[in-house]
């Protein structure tokens, strides 16, 4: 402005001296204006160029940035915190912070917590990564390759077959005595207390030509498994009841499984030449049961007869007979053998042997066999003489031997058949046993062969994914039960800070496990740790009944580390030394060598040909793992007097004087001080004094002073009592029921 100023009054004293003069002062003023302007332009141009080219540096850079790729995250539901950290490549702590400052208590989050579809999203999100839902595996469902029975028999090639009868009973009713008489042997000799405990089957002849097959049940409480199998694979029951005992627990039982398998019952009333027998009254007791006798306008047949004496055995098979006529039992020769499994065992020449029923078809040496998850190529076949047979028809029981595992009894046998045909050798039933070691042999018995292992590999999946299943529901609800007590322990410290509700936690759980559990050197219960072994598959059924039914867990642990079937072996010596158990054994033999390891080893070796027995055995040991019980027994009584104190040295005892009312005061026992109904107080004497004689007892009459080995405030009156604790030996409060 100033300059401005001076240039305006230069110029107006121009115009009033020297008007061309101020014509030049202006051609210089616009020149220098423009000169300004034109400098100042440049200056402003020039940063406006920069401007420019800053701004296109910066489109430049923006353009060559290379863009972030998002690392992809597989989320899946129900993902816990440590697949979570895994799927994205980052450790347990990286998604607690991540969690930090939102509702999620990441204090209780345990790397198997489960995290809702919400965090895990949010999880991802926040660290910078995008997700996407993992692909769900799509498993191809297993094809079904399990072996079915065979459509019912056409009736038109049905044949005519004979009856299979089960004879069943309570206990020493007289069941193996009676079978012995029909078939003339003497089975109660043989056997181990003079009670059946095994299933028995025996085909008998009759005189006038008709064949029946019995089997022979065990009436002892323990083998009730047994007697329901023996039920399920029979077309006649007879019931056996004695008639001076009446009916009985097992006989009750037996009925039961007769009417659960729909079977037709005989009522056998034995031992009817006792004196005191008396068979009105048991078929009167048997109609409380459902069974009514033809006298009382029932269907069931009532034959009076004497096993022992073999009297009106004919009539009961008569009975027997006509009723299986009535039946009609029929059954088709040809195509795939069926059969029901009534014992198995370890033989050790002749290795895994099943007792069978033969139910359908004929069974036949090479045939291929499939019984539960054990398959077998039938080597041989043996009756109950133990005589070899070639081929075993309907209603016939039959021992066989090929099998590759043991099966287990009541397991349904079925002859499997090869699904494959080819130009050269059609392999059908019809054909099989002409040309399984003729043309087709060696082709025909592996395509066999192999489709028995499909079905067994077929069963075990099927019951492996039935464990998984029953698995995974107990899986959920634990999990369910830990949520729900989760969340009421959350309610509990809804009203505390979080600083609070952290630290009550950590005592809580301090509190709460103060050791881990692999940290725990022994247990302090006591434990009985046992193997057992037994001759057949239903012994060792009945024995694992019994064993399931201990109920005592809290007196002492029993624990069943193997049980298996055969002879007791090296191996199971070296596992009940390694656990400190005891190895039971029922019919089952030990050599000497077995014996020499298991006494060098210290391990206790049970064995028993009865059943009671051994569990007789086993209450005994079981009860020798509990401790005493103490019993107090009173030895005498005495009257305190009057009191006396004593200075022995500085300190004075107050000596009480009594007189004995009861029995003797034994300074060696306890004693105890009774006020009224109160006891002040219990322990031992420090001092017992007759005259001034030290004295260990006084006896009833005699007058003494005691003291106590502490401060005991005794007054005239009281009642001093001297008894001894004796340990009682405790007996286990299990009651298998026998």
């Amino acid at each position: 402005m100033s300059v401005m100023s001076s240039v305006m009054s230069g110029a107006r004293r121009l115009v009033h001296t020297d008007p061309a003069l101020l014509n030049r002062f202006l051609c210089l003023a616009r020149s220098s204006t423009s000169l300004l302007t034109c400098q100042q332009s440049r200056t402003l141009a020039t940063r406006q160029v920069k401007g420019q080219r800053n701004q296109k540096t910066q489109k430049t850079q923006k353009s060559v940035k290379v863009k972030l790729v998002k690392q992809e995250v597989e989320i899946r539901q129900r993902m816990t915190v440590e697949a979570l950290a895994e799927a994205m490549n980052k450790d347990f702590n990286h998604v607690l912070e991540t969690l930090l400052n939102t509702e999620v208590d990441v204090y209780a989050l345990q790397p198997d917590s489960v995290l809702k579809e919400h965090w895990i999203k949010e999880v991802v999100t926040r660290s910078g990564m995008k997700y996407k839902w993992a692909k769900l595996s799509v498993s191809r469902e297993r094809e079904n390759r399990d072996a079915h029975r065979r459509p019912p028999a056409d009736p038109a090639r049905a044949e005519p077959r004979h009856p299979v009868v089960t004879i069943m009973g309570h206990v020493d009713h007289g069941k193996t005595t009676l079978l012995d008489s029909l078939r003339k042997s003497q089975m109660v000799s043989m056997e181990a207390g003079g009670i059946t405990q095994h299933i028995g089957a025996f085909l008998v002849q009759l005189p006038t030509g008709e064949k029946i097959t019995f089997l022979d049940t065990p009436g002892h409480a323990a083998f009730s498994s047994i007697r329901a199998r023996g039920a399920n694979a029979t077309d006649i029951v007879i019931l056996v009841v004695a008639a001076d005992d009446g009916v009985m627990n097992q006989t009750v039982e037996s009925i039961q499984h007769a009417k659960k398998a729909k079977v037709p019952v005989i009522v056998a009333v034995n031992k009817c030449d006792k004196p005191q027998a008396d068979p009105q009254r048991v078929k009167q007791e048997l109609l409380a049961h459902d069974v009514v006798c033809e006298e009382f306008g029932g269907v069931v047949q009532a034959i009076h007869i004497s096993a022992l004496k073999g009297d009106n055995l004919v009539g009961l098979a008569e009975a027997t007979v006509a009723l299986a006529e009535v039946m009609e039992l029929k059954a088709e020769r040809g195509g795939p053998v069926e059969g029901l499994v009534i014992e198995s065992r370890t033989d050790k020449g002749k290795g895994n042997v099943t007792t069978a029923i033969i139910q359908q078809g004929t069974l036949k040496r090479g045939c291929v066999l499939v019984a539960g998850k054990s398959w077998a190529k039938v080597r041989f076949l043996f009756d109950e003489n133990g005589r070899a047979v070639v081929e075993a028809g309907p209603s016939t029981a039959v021992e066989v031997v090929g099998w590759k595992e043991l099966p287990s009894a009541g397991e349904v046998i079925l002859e499997v058949e090869s699904e494959v045909k080819t130009t050269t050798c059609q392999v059908t039933h019809a054909t099989l046993h002409k040309h399984i070691f003729l043309s087709c042999g060696p082709s025909a018995l592996r395509l066999l062969q192999q489709r028995a292992r499909e079905v067994v590999e077929w069963r075990s999946y099927e019951e492996a994914q039935k464990k998984l299943q029953e698995e995974q529901s107990i899986i959920e609800l634990k999990q369910k039960q830990h949520l729900d007590e989760y969340r009421k322990e959350r309610e509990e410290l809804s009203h505390l800070s979080w600083r609070q509700r952290k630290w009550a936690l950590h005592r809580a759980y301090k509190a709460k496990f103060p050791m881990r559990p692999g940290e725990k050197i022994q247990r302090d219960e006591n434990m009985l740790p046992i193997i057992v072994k037994g001759d057949v598959d239903g012994s060792m059924e009945a024995i694992l009944n019994v064993l399931d039914s201990y109920d005592a867990q809290q007196q002492c642990q029993l624990e069943l580390i193997h049980f298996g079937i055969g002879d007791v072996s090296e191996n199971d010596v070296s596992l009940a030394e390694t656990f400190g158990g005891s190895i039971y054994g029922f019919n089952v033999a030990v050599n000497k060598s077995i014996q020499q390891l298991a006494a060098r080893k210290s391990v206790p070796l049970r064995l028993h040909s009865v059943i009671y027995k051994l569990i007789d055995e086993l209450k005994d040991e079981l009860s020798s793992k509990l401790p005493p019980s103490i019993t107090q027994n009173t030895v005498g009584e005495a009257t305190v007097l009057a009191l006396f104190p004593i200075s022995m040295g500085k300190k004075v005892v107050t000596v009480a004087g009594c007189r004995v009312q009861k029995g003797q005061l034994d300074r060696r026992h306890k004693f105890r001080l009774i006020r009224g109904q109160d006891t002040i107080w219990e322990g031992r004497l420090e001092t017992l004094k007759h005259h001034k004689d030290d004295v260990q007892t006084v006896r009833l009459g005699m007058e003494c002073g005691l003291s106590a080995d502490s401060d005991v405030d005794f007054r005239a009156g009281d009642a001093i009592i001297c008894f001894e604790e004796l340990p009682v030996p405790q007996v286990t409060s299990w009651d298998p029921g026998f």
